[in-house]
This record gives C-alpha cells, sequence and structure tokens, in this order.
C-alpha cells in the first residue's frame, strides 16, 4: 500500500523561490515561477518542435500511430507530474525536465546516436545526454542577451544528472562527452552528486513510459503478440487480469486497458519504494537529497526484477526485429554518408552552418557538422540526403 497523497509541500522540494538563479541575470517573471518560465522555453524551443518527426522507434513514414520523441516526451511529463504532485515536490520544473529529456537525440532513434558516435570518433564523441546541455545552453539562438535558453541552475542540473552523478568516484572531468566538457559551468553543477528528487522521478518516469508504450506499439506492428507477452512477470499478470474481467474483449480495447493498468501499477511502485526511502533516508532540503549518496527515486526490488525482464524481452523481440534491422541500418548509413560529405566538403553547408566551419575535416568543422546533422529530424535528413546523393534530376 502506498500512503495516501500529501496536500502540502515537502520540505525536500525544489524550490523555485530559492532557485540559485540562471547565468544571465534576468528579472523574475511575474506570472510564472522560474520553473514555469523554464518549462515554456523549453516547449517553444525550435528542438523541441523538431521532437514531433524524431524516432521513438521507428521511422516517421512508418505510421501515424507510432510514438515520436514528441509524444514520447508529453507522456513522460505526464507521469513526472503525477508522481511529483503526490510526493508534494514542484510539478513544473519535473514537467520541465521531462520535456527537455530527449532534446539532444539525433534523428533515427539509438541507430542515429550510434552512427554519429562512431563519425564523431577521433573529434571527442558524442553523447545526446551532453548533447541536450548543448542546445539549452549554446544552440538554441533565440534571445537577445544570450545563446541558449538561460535555464534556471536547477533544471540545468536535473538535465545534467537524471540519470544519477556525472563524475564516478576517480574520474574528472576529462572523461566526459565532448559537450559536457566544453560547458563552462559544469562543474558548478555539482556533477559528483545526484539531483534533485523531481529529476528522478522524471528519469523513472522516461522508463515507465517507454517500456509500456514499446509494448503497444510493438503490439500494433505485429512484431510480437500478446500471446509472446504471457509468459512475462508482471505484464503476464496485467494481460490476464483483463482477459479474466472482460473475456472477449476486442484486441485493441485488450492492450490499452492491460497497458494502462501495467502503467498504474510501476507508478503506484516508485510511490511507494520512494516513499520509503524517503522515510529511511528522512531529508530536511533539497539538499540533502543530493547528497543522500543514493537515489531516492526508485522502483522496489521486485520491480526492478520485472522492469530488466521486459527490457530484455523488447529489446530482443523490438529493438532487434529484423523489419527494425532493416531500417535502422539504412538509417546509419544515411547518418554516415551524411556527416563524411559534410565534413569533407564543408561548403555544402547552409551558409548559417558553413560560417562556422574552418576547412575540410577539422575539429571545428566536425563539432559544426554534428550540431547540424543531430538536429535533424528523420525527415528533414532523408530529404537531404536524397538531394545530395541521388543523381536523378527529378531530385533538386
Amino acid at each position: 500500500m502506498i500512503p495516501s497523497a500529501r496536500g502540502s509541500r515537502a520540505s525536500y522540494a525544489t524550490e523555485p523561490g530559492a532557485s540559485r538563479g540562471r547565468l544571465v541575470r534576468e528579472d523574475e517573471s511575474r506570472t510564472r515561477s522560474p520553473y514555469q518560465r523554464d518549462r515554456d522555453r523549453i516547449i517553444h524551443s525550435g528542438a523541441f518542435r523538431r521532437l514531433k518527426h524524431k524516432t521513438q522507434v521507428f521511422v516517421y513514414h512508418e505510421g501515424d500511430y507510432y510514438r515520436t520523441r514528441l509524444t514520447h516526451s508529453l507522456e513522460v511529463a505526464q507521469i513526472a507530474r503525477s508522481l511529483s504532485r503526490f510526493l508534494g515536490l514542484d510539478e513544473d520544473i519535473a514537467e520541465a525536465l521531462a520535456l527537455a529529456h530527449d532534446l539532444g537525440h539525433t534523428p533515427f532513434g539509438h541507430a542515429g546516436e550510434d552512427a554519429l558516435s562512431e563519425c564523431m570518433e577521433g573529434y571527442g564523441g558524442f553523447d545526446h545526454n551532453a548533447q541536450t546541455l548543448r542546445i539549452v545552453t549554446r544552440l538554441e539562438q533565440r534571445y537577445a542577451d544570450f545563446d541558449g535558453l538561460n535555464l534556471t541552475w536547477e533544471t540545468l542540473e536535473g538535465v545534467v544528472k537524471h540519470n544519477g552523478p556525472v563524475l564516478a568516484k576517480g574520474e574528472n572531468i576529462d572523461s566526459l562527452p565532448r559537450a559536457f566538457r566544453e560547458y563552462p559551468g559544469l562543474e558548478g553543477l555539482e556533477i559528483d552528486t545526484y539531483a534533485g528528487l523531481e529529476a528522478q522521478l522524471a528519469a523513472l518516469s522516461d522508463d515507465i513510459a517507454y517500456n509500456n508504450h514499446d509494448i503497444d506499439d510493438g503490439l500494433r506492428a505485429g512484431l510480437f503478440t500478446v500471446d509472446d507477452l504471457m509468459a512475462l512477470p508482471l505484464v503476464g499478470d496485467m494481460f490476464r487480469s483483463v482477459f479474466d474481467a472482460y473475456p472477449g474483449l476486442e484486441p485493441r480495447r485488450l492492450r490499452h486497458e492491460a497497458i494502462r493498468r501495467l502503467i498504474s501499477h510501476m507508478v503506484e511502485d516508485v510511490l511507494a519504494e520512494t516513499s520509503r526511502r524517503l522515510a529511511e533516508v528522512r531529508p530536511e532540503t533539497a539538499d540533502d537529497v543530493r547528497r543522500a549518496g543514493r537515489t531516492m527515486a526508485s522502483f522496489s526490488e521486485e520491480m526492478q526484477a520485472h522492469d530488466r525482464a521486459l527490457k530484455a524481452f523488447l529489446f530482443e523481440r523490438m529493438y532487434r526485429h529484423f523489419q527494425v534491422n532493416r531500417m535502422m541500418s539504412k538509417a546509419k548509413r544515411v547518418m554516415r554518408e551524411l556527416f563524411e560529405l559534410f565534413v569533407s566538403e564543408p561548403d555544402l553547408l547552409p551558409d548559417e552552418w558553413q560560417r562556422q566551419t574552418d576547412g575540410p575535416r577539422s575539429q571545428r568543422t566536425a563539432e559544426t557538422v554534428c550540431d547540424y546533422v543531430a538536429g535533424m529530424t528523420d525527415r528533414f535528413a532523408i530529404e537531404e540526403h536524397r538531394r545530395l546523393f541521388q543523381t536523378d534530376p527529378i531530385f533538386r
């Protein structure tokens, strides 16, 4: 059982009134808290809009009903808000972090990231979490007074550390991805500690959302069947409970009802385990959460085992399905060929990007090409590749 929802603010919530501020000082808004303002800046960013046509698992043209990075981010935000509200935390920063967590992803999902990581070997590498930081501190160029979005310290901290401390014991900043190393304020984000509780919950919300919605998309695509899921712990139980309660229910409703129950079960598990850990550690402030030495937000051990089993199933039956592999193989070729062409012939880049280069195959040119290609949508990358590599005169 989980405790009843709290009606008051927890002392360890990330408080907007106690924010450490922004890198470039701004007057506070009369109508929004600092974290509401961060959320709104993320929503209005170009990188957020481009998530509409970035792959979650299926490339955009394979169907309108499959998740994209944008719809996935919205689903993560809904779960993160619900968890934060129950625990008396700041919903707005939880939502902002959920909406921002995938901004740094390349086109074509993890296949695109793998290809770009290979291309950037020798140039400092590529990491989508580090690229998110680069986007919100540098690449978004919308405001008169600064590059990036000038987000609060707490939101930047959550972007960087939502998966835990960036630096493990014995590591130094030189071991981090290039985009992290190049941010001058990185060490000021206390990268050897955990993030606030809202950021931890946003990371768990990501797990809950993509696990369950990949079940939905995989079933819809015919990559596996409900019968294949029945042997899985917890997942099979949820589907059996729906079969028992609604004999003969049509497949679409069956799928939705079982997944809805599975999400609810995972959410309740997070609330119960997180409440248990909070009661054990008894943090008084958000800084106590950061310095607790372990995550406060977590699945229970039993749910962690279920989560591993589900991930293993999805990896084998969905992410490595031959149909997905074929599309991802094409996507990797598109990414590699675009990168190699632009880094060898930077004068093919649009003018505003070309001005940031300094000759073929230089470090600066590779970084510029990486930013350009990583920011593409699936659709734009396919069209750009067609324009540059297709010799038929119809493609111009």
